[in-house]
């Protein structure tokens, strides 16, 4: 959408609406993953999420949340940056909680066939 609003496809009031109603679901879903992490001792996973949490608590408290279409084209470097470092985030995180799940159900496996409970 950003690239949109360079290439003049877009202006950028549609471009602010558009884009702001996915900001606040995007900072709750990181932040109830966060919480689900602290609750379950995933200390490690919290660890790796804590940096983006601070960055969108730092976001909200400073009223900076929502893109504003009078200063999208002077800030628009910027968003595109920190789009990129998030879209880069999810997908290391991705590939961690995928290799995590396979880990864990291979341990369960190999548990349950020492045991004997495999059926």
């Amino acid at each position: 959408m950003l690239t949109d609003l360079e290439c003049d496809y877009i202006n950028p009031i549609d471009l602010a609406n558009t884009l702001n109603t996915y900001v606040m679901p995007e900072m709750a879903a990181q932040m109830f993953m966060f919480v689900v992490f602290l609750l379950m001792g995933e200390w490690f996973s919290m660890l790796v999420n804590l940096p983006l949490v601070a960055w969108n608590i730092n976001k909200v408290v400073n009223s900076r949340q929502f893109y504003d279409a009078t200063e999208v084209f002077r800030t628009l470097s910027k968003h595109k940056q920190e789009n990129f470092f998030k879209v880069a985030f999810y997908l290391l995180c991705f590939f961690y909680y995928l290799y995590s799940m396979i880990m864990t159900l291979v341990n369960e496996s190999t548990d349950d066939i020492r045991t004997g409970s495999a059926y």
